[in-house]
């Protein structure tokens, strides 16, 4: 039952440290003149994929994996954008682009890695990752 309970706590905070990193990187990029045009953005086919954050950055329409963690124990949270998060992201922001008639070649996608709880350090990785010459 202990267990259980316990579970729950850790997953709750895993939600909220989650979000909370999602907001610090939606006022960052508001800060940095961006415009911030949806959060948690999914293709409404109900297709896999999720873009934490897209904006505008001049002409560049940019699409944000946001990455959180409570301290860097476990590594760097940008390292967790593998290879088949990096082909959800390319999926589902082609989905974005298509349904909001954009133009593809004006694309970027970036990371934003915090990392802390009490200050926590942001660090943007501006180009984080190209388009892969196939998605799987």
């Amino acid at each position: 039952m202990l267990y259980r309970i316990a579970d729950r706590i850790r997953r709750s905070l895993r939600h909220n440290l989650g979000k909370d990193g999602e907001d610090l990187a939606h006022r960052y990029l508001r800060r940095k003149k961006y415009l911030v045009v949806a959060r948690n953005y999914r293709p409404a086919s109900g297709a896999p994929g999720e873009i934490d954050l897209v904006a505008w950055d001049g002409p560049k329409l940019v699409f944000v994996e946001v990455k959180t963690r409570a301290g860097d124990r476990t590594g760097f949270p940008e390292r967790a954008v593998d290879g088949v998060k990096r082909n959800l992201i390319i999926r589902t922001a082609r989905d974005y682009v298509r349904r909001t008639n954009s133009s593809w070649e004006n694309v970027r996608f970036d990371v934003i890695s915090i990392t802390g709880v009490r200050k926590p350090r942001i660090e943007h990785l501006v180009g984080a990752f190209a388009e892969p010459m196939t998605i799987d």
